[in-house]
């Protein structure tokens, strides 16, 4: 928000003469373990560059001395020079003024004050350094520390911008605000250099723009009410919190003014965004909030944006893109046809960091087969601002932090003092508003990126959107979700792929699912799915293909990589016998107990060798036992990279007789019956499974064997890889020194040949003008009679132009008579003796023509130099002499 109240910054308040100069020692080891009960001091982070000194030295002369807060300042320095800053801002305050050592835990009412050469971050309460970052790009100590605070002190970090040039900062206050600290800017009127402030004000999130006394003032005021930005840790909304009809109220000025409903979103992120609003407009009652909403569209625009938490970056968490270049994008694209579009849908898009994201690693991953392929990648979100600026592809200087040389010199220019995305990129990005809430979605995409967004939603929201996903993706289309997110109770329509970096794969389902969304004019986004009524076409083979498969087809199940019936074929009550309590489709618990122990050893050996079948088991159906036998076949889908299994169960052809198999009882005459007591159908049963179990456990004992020995082998080959990537890396630091040393070499030769062109940039100045002020015509040649040089007076006497440079003087027709010119400048380079000879021109004009060798420094005869000599000329100023 900024404020209406500008004035220019006052002078600065005299101070006694005390000084509290401290030097800092390094925290002990209790630093680092602060009890959790002890009130936590509220940190002030302070970033400045050109001209911060004088901002900061007003900031404290206005600053009272017993706030109960921290301040530390983040100044850019030079590396290799010692800072005064500390004993410069004593001066200023009352309060100690430390230059920070590794280790300092933080005190109230004191200042902190950076030192040259280091960055510095904030953990629990305990100030760390680390060395300066070699690469000058990537150096913004400023956005270093302000994430380090925001991570620290959540709702209780407070970020101050002053007087510095470029952009470091911006990305930092983002952080603080996201967590919902507090944010100022110095104004522009008052900065001796603003681009640091009018960068941090054009991104949107500043609450307070003031002049340094001002923000001095208003701290002040926040001294007092740190609670309010303590919420986020005491686990709910602080007092006073809004009563849940007047939340309504709240959330329905929301609705209609902004067209977004958060009445589905977490009430709890909700209140604390009130909260803190009714604490930077200084309201007490709630009552007073809501009628300050009604009459203030810029406070409701306000509140939106706070509520909306746009917290995005490039490449957040790297590892998962990394893993979608090297393992997903591959999966995905495998079966692509070339000319193919490549469709990507990024809900929640925010600035457009994450989709511009996605749009370089799948760039990396395709290389030279990018134009192959058509990439559609359309981002979207509720704020028309935010589409703005995701459009425009503006990114701060300190983005650099994020993002590798390499890439920021291949997908971005550098526009003033912004980073812009390439043109190529933005054009694949299509940026349009859209509340996936409500609206449809787009359909037929092949991967949705939907990050750290429904972590903001109720249960109810994420349980709509959750199969609104599942609709949109293509067959095998690919999820990608934030590293707090899950697909929670929708494993039936998503399947895990990379639990770690949450990438989920879509499951085939044969139910439709119906969605209802609200009808919109516009977008590719627009369908309505119903369960529509079949089409009243009957399609007659389909139509006896089934009959014919329901009579005469043996009973089947299809069953996924879980075990899980996905479809019924046949008749298979005879084999299945659903068990009591909680329903499950699993085959293992709904198939007769006969069945389950060689089921479960024929899907232990498919995965390795294919189909199986066993026969001859025995189960109990209608009062009997029957012998029944069993077929396992692997199928793959299609249209996706999950595996199924069909399980075909067939009845034997013969009666099972246990005594005959052990030889206790002879064969049955010719037309007799063979019946078995109950206690020998027991015992065929329990044989029969005693040996599906020995099996099963000589199987297990196998594989473990076969996994022990794959894992020692893996082992042996981690170490011999991991003793190549130490030599590899002790030939790199060596290359790295040896490149440097290279470096500093190149830089001495250049400044040698920089200066050795300056003088021959004057030598040759030196002899343009020398040859255009000698009233002579003088010619210059190669060994080859090449013209290298010629005076004014050569032009009209030779009859030569200046493009005759380079140009063999024997192609030329002079203006002389001269004769044997070829052979009297051969002459001349091989006795290197001087040739003189008096020639006229056309006119009757009479001239001395001599030709010298042409002498370079080292003394080597390099052509030749002809000088005409006006002999008219000299006898006329004799006879007058």
């Amino acid at each position: 928000m900024r404020s209406k109240n500008k004035r220019r910054p006052t002078s600065i308040r005299s101070r006694p003469s005390q000084k509290h100069v401290e030097t800092a020692e390094a925290g002990s080891d209790q630093a680092e373990k602060r009890v959790a009960s002890e009130s936590p001091v509220s940190i002030v982070g302070i970033g400045a560059s050109a001209g911060g000194l004088e901002a900061f030295q007003e900031f404290l002369g206005a600053l009272p001395d017993d706030t109960g807060m921290a301040f530390v300042l983040v100044q850019h320095l030079a590396p290799k020079h010692e800072s005064m800053l500390s004993e410069l801002l004593s001066k200023t305050t009352r309060m100690p003024v430390i230059e920070v050592r590794e280790g300092l835990e933080v005190k109230p009412n004191h200042v902190y004050v950076i030192p040259p050469n280091a960055d510095m971050s904030v953990l629990n309460g305990v100030l760390h350094l680390t060395p300066l970052s070699p690469d000058r790009a990537r150096r913004m100590p400023i956005d270093m520390f302000f994430r380090s605070l925001a991570e620290d002190q959540q709702g209780r970090a407070i970020g101050v911008i002053l007087s510095g040039t470029a952009s470091d900062g911006t990305l930092g206050l983002q952080s603080i605000k996201a967590l919902g600290g507090v944010t100022f800017a110095q104004d522009e009127e008052s900065a001796k250099y603003s681009a640091m402030p009018r960068n941090a004000i054009a991104a949107g999130i500043i609450d307070f723009v003031l002049p340094p006394d001002e923000i001095a003032r208003e701290l002040k005021h926040i001294a007092k009410h740190v609670r309010v930005f303590a919420a986020d840790e005491q686990g709910g909304a602080a007092e006073p919190g809004p009563s849940a009809e007047a939340l309504k109220r709240i959330l329905a000025i929301l609705r209609n003014v902004t067209r977004v409903d958060f009445s589905y979103y977490k009430p709890g992120t909700i209140k604390r965004r009130i909260d803190r609003r009714m604490f930077l407009k200084k309201i007490e009652s709630l009552e007073e909030y809501v009628r300050a909403l009604r009459k203030d569209p810029e406070e409701v625009e306000a509140l939106f944006n706070d509520v909306l938490i746009n917290v995005t970056g490039f490449f957040r968490d790297p590892d998962s893109f990394e893993e979608l270049k090297h393992q997903i994008f591959p999966l995905l694209l495998n079966d692509k046809a070339p000319n193919a579009p490549i469709r990507i849908w990024v809900p929640g898009c925010s600035t457009g960091e994450e989709a511009y994201s996605l749009a370089i690693v799948l760039l990396e991953y395709l290389g030279e087969r990018a134009s192959e392929f058509q990439i559609q990648i359309f981002a979207t979100d509720v704020s028309e601002g935010i589409i703005q600026k995701a459009r425009s592809g503006l990114y701060p200087e300190s983005i650099a932090m994020d993002i590798t040389s390499e890439r920021l010199r291949r997908f971005f220019q550098k526009v003033d003092s912004s980073y812009q995305i390439t043109k190529g990129i933005r054009d694949m990005c299509v940026f349009a508003k859209q509340d996936i809430a409500k609206d449809p979605p787009f359909s037929k995409v092949d991967m949705i990126s939907c990050r750290n967004v429904m972590i903001y939603m109720g249960q109810l929201l994420q349980k709509r959107i959750l199969p609104l996903f599942h609709y949109a993706l293509n067959p095998s289309g690919i999820l990608f979700l934030g590293s707090s997110e899950t697909v929670g109770g929708f494993s039936d329509l998503f399947v895990a792929i990379d639990k770690k970096h949450k990438i989920y794969s879509k499951r085939q389902v044969d139910i439709a699912m119906a969605f209802d969304f609200v009808p919109q004019m516009a977008s590719e986004s627009q369908h309505r799915v119903r369960n529509a009524p079949a089409s009243p076409r009957l399609d007659l083979q389909r139509t006896a293909d089934q009959i014919l498969l329901n009579r005469y087809a043996p009973a089947s199940v299809m069953v996924n990589e879980n075990l899980e019936i996905v479809q019924f074929i046949g008749q298979t009550g005879r084999f299945l016998d659903p068990t009591p309590g909680d329903a499950s489709l699993n085959l293992l618990k709904m198939v007769k107990s006969g069945l389950q122990l060689e089921l479960r050893l024929g899907f232990q050996k498919v995965k390795r060798s294919g189909t199986v079948r066993k026969e001859g088991l025995l189960i109990e159906h209608d009062s009997g036992f029957h012998n029944v036998n069993f077929e396992i076949i692997p199928v793959k889908h299609t249209a996706g990279k999950e595996r199924f299994y069909l399980v075909i169960f067939e009845d034997a052809p013969r009666t099972y007789n246990f005594l005959q198999e052990t030889g206790k009882q002879k064969p049955a005459k010719k037309g007799a019956k063979t019946k078995m007591t109950g206690t020998e159908l027991e015992a065929a049963r329990l044989k029969e499974e005693l040996d599906a179990t020995r099996d099963y456990l000589q199987s297990i004992i196998e594989e473990q064997r076969t996994t022990n020995e794959e894992l020692r082998s893996a082992n042996e080959e981690i170490q011999s890889s991991n003793e190549e990537l130490q030599s590899i890396n002790e030939e790199l630091e060596t290359a790295k020194e040896e490149l440097q040393s290279t470096n500093e070499e190149l830089m001495t030769v250049n400044e040698e040949l920089q200066n050795r062109n300056d003088e021959l940039s004057q030598l040759n100045n030196d002899l343009n003008n020398l040859l255009g002020s000698v009233n002579i015509p003088i010619i210059m040649l190669g060994n080859d009679l090449r013209i290298r040089r010629f005076t004014p007076m050569a032009e009209k006497v030779i009859n030569l132009i200046p493009t005759d440079i380079g140009r063999p003087i024997t192609d030329i027709k002079p203006n002389l008579k001269i004769t044997d010119l070829r052979q009297s400048i051969a002459r001349v380079i091989e006795t290197l003796e001087i040739y003189e000879h008096d020639v006229e021109d056309n006119n009757g004009r009479c001239y001395s023509m001599r030709i010298r060798p042409y002498r370079t420094l080292e003394n080597k005869i390099d052509g030749v130099v002809i000088v005409f000599l006006d002999m008219d000329s000299r006898l006329l100023h004799a006879k007058q002499a």
